[in-house]
């Protein structure tokens, strides 16, 4: 089934399957069987991250499953208690051993934090990782217009992916259009965002359409809206049904009218002004 998955090229040219499986929220003691079960289902991307605090987990999930290293990309990202350059850096050697692994695929900026306005030095210490070839690709989450202009003014390298709450109520489109319009690509967390977004009228009528889950027409908008995605779930039938999505196609209408439930409302913190350090 993990062929099935469209690889997304980023602009440094590694590639990334489009559909992922995310492990925020999922408890340290179950991560491994979530991932082992994500991983059994044909997921070749976890995305997890050193505030979740199951990068253990997930690296032994990956471990068991005997799958080689080179076919499943992992992504992790930096805790806002850990900004700055040498505390970067650090906080690096602790997620790659968490996760055992030698080299991590994408490593992330978790939140701008910009009171602490420290992002942009550890921004640099991304910058050295990937050098270092530590990392095969560096991006950003959470990361607003004006927090991607002053990375793009003062340092060298463009971040692959900027990773935002995106789902069908709170889509922001301006900031994925201008992320787009930096060689950046675009990954939704939350992308089933709350109950408005799955018990919408359109939603259910689609789903009925298609014979599908309104979880996988939400994941299917999103995939038609050029992001990739990153579902979670710890329900065994439902990791297997959010990565179902690939044998239908919704109609341009029916991307239109899913995309006219923006409601402007966030599920999580506002990035202009978060500020908590266990992220």
């Amino acid at each position: 089934m993990s062929a099935t998955v469209p690889l997304v090229t980023l602009n440094n040219e590694v590639k990334i399957p489009q559909l992922g499986y995310g492990v925020f929220q999922v408890p340290p003691e179950g991560a491994q069987s979530a991932v082992e079960k994500a991983l059994e289902a044909g997921y070749r991307h976890i995305d997890t991250a050193a505030a979740y605090r199951n990068e253990a987990g997930v690296g032994a999930a990956l471990k068991a499953s005997g799958i080689p290293r080179d076919e499943v990309f992992i992504t992790t990202k930096l805790r806002n208690g850990d900004q700055g350059f040498d505390s970067t850096l650090e906080a690096f050697v602790r997620s790659r051993e968490a996760l055992g692994l030698d080299v991590i695929d994408l490593y992330l900026i978790h939140w701008p934090y910009p009171s602490k306005d420290l992002y942009v030095e550890s921004w640099k210490a991304l910058e050295k990782l990937y050098a270092d070839g530590a990392v095969r690709a560096i991006g950003v989450s959470n990361f607003l217009t004006e927090h991607l202009d002053r990375l793009l003014a003062e340092t060298d390298i463009v971040p692959a992916v900027n990773q935002i709450e995106s789902h069908p109520t709170l889509e922001q489109a301006e900031l994925g259009a201008y992320s787009r319009s930096k060689g950046i690509k675009v990954e939704a967390y939350s992308p089933l965002g709350q109950g408005a977004d799955l018990s919408a009228d359109v939603v259910g009528r689609l789903a009925e359409k298609y014979g599908k889950t309104t979880g996988q027409i939400v994941l299917r908008w999103h995939l038609q809206k050029d992001r990739i995605v990153i579902p979670k779930s710890v329900t065994p039938e439902r990791i297997v049904s959010n990565i179902d999505v690939f044998d239908f196609e919704l109609t341009a209408d029916e991307l239109a009218a899913i995309t006219a439930l923006e409601s402007g409302n966030r599920i999580g913190a506002d990035p202009a002004t978060a500020a908590f350090t266990q992220f």
